[in-house]
């Protein structure tokens, strides 16, 4: 009741002023409402993979469905399909009512770049990261503070702890980022029986950003069927691994609002 149970979706302010979405899961509901008070205009929204939870509320996301929205989604490259026709297949019969091609937006797709690429004032960069299905991580730095987003993500599947850190996967996207939101879902008396299912326990999520150097580590991705006690008492094991000079962690929760820089 305290940190909510929709799924991933994180909504960005640019310095200039545009707007970049992470992930489009059940709470882009909410954020789709909200942006319909502005005038219509261009929104760009990275897709970190395509696993339901992480576009769930696509349908659900009012700017799609309203003539003067345009559309830009980024999204895991494939050999197979393009990231239109991959996302089309939720969005179509007998999965959803309504097919991707009625919707009346300008909607555009694009695997990320290779390189780092700008959107608005901030430069973004993405690579592949553990998780089962092509799955990305990003750090998106925008006048000098830098945000990583790794939401499903197994850092120490195969590496050990005491590994060089730039061995790790997701390492280089989250090296001295101001903030890391990262998958924080299993316990560790629940992580080995979960080995290689794309999530990482809390102690190798505080393990990681230590190691990475970050700022402030955000537990993201909660187990849904974790109460706001037991998420406090996982905090409390985070709290004694991350760094000394680190700002303490923090717990996730919906309609949280951090300005990077800012308080």
């Amino acid at each position: 009741m305290g940190y909510g149970g929709n799924t991933s979706c994180v909504e960005l302010d640019l310095a200039d002023g545009t707007t970049v979405i992470l992930d489009a899961g059940s709470r882009i509901r909410e954020l789709g409402q909200r942006l319909l008070e502005r005038e219509p205009g261009v929104l760009h929204l990275c897709l970190t993979h395509l696993h339901l939870d992480h576009v769930e509320g696509l349908g659900f996301f009012a700017p799609l469905w309203r003539a003067g929205w345009r559309l830009r989604f980024w999204g895991p490259p494939s050999t197979t399909a393009t990231l239109r026709g991959r996302v089309s297949r939720y969005l179509s019969p007998p999965l959803f009512p309504i097919g991707l091609v009625e919707a009346p937006a300008e909607a555009a797709f694009d695997d990320v770049p290779r390189e780092p690429w700008r959107i608005g004032s901030a430069l973004l960069e993405a690579q592949a990261v553990e998780h089962r299905g092509p799955t990305l991580g990003y750090r998106i730095e925008d006048e000098g503070r830098v945000l990583a987003y790794l939401p499903d993500h197994e850092p120490y599947l195969t590496a050990a702890l005491d590994d060089e850190p730039e061995w790790v996967s997701g390492w280089a996207l989250a090296a001295g980022a101001d903030l890391l939101l990262h998958d924080s879902q299993y316990t560790e008396d629940e992580y080995p029986h979960r080995l290689g299912w794309g999530h990482s326990s809390v102690v190798h999520a505080a393990t990681f950003a230590r190691a990475a150097g970050v700022g402030q580590l955000g537990m993201f991705h909660h187990d849904p069927m974790r109460s706001d006690r037991e998420l406090e008492e996982l905090y409390d094991q985070v709290a004694e691994i991350v760094r000394d000079d680190q700002e303490p962690p923090l717990i996730a929760r919906e309609g949280l609002e951090i300005t990077l820089g800012g308080g």
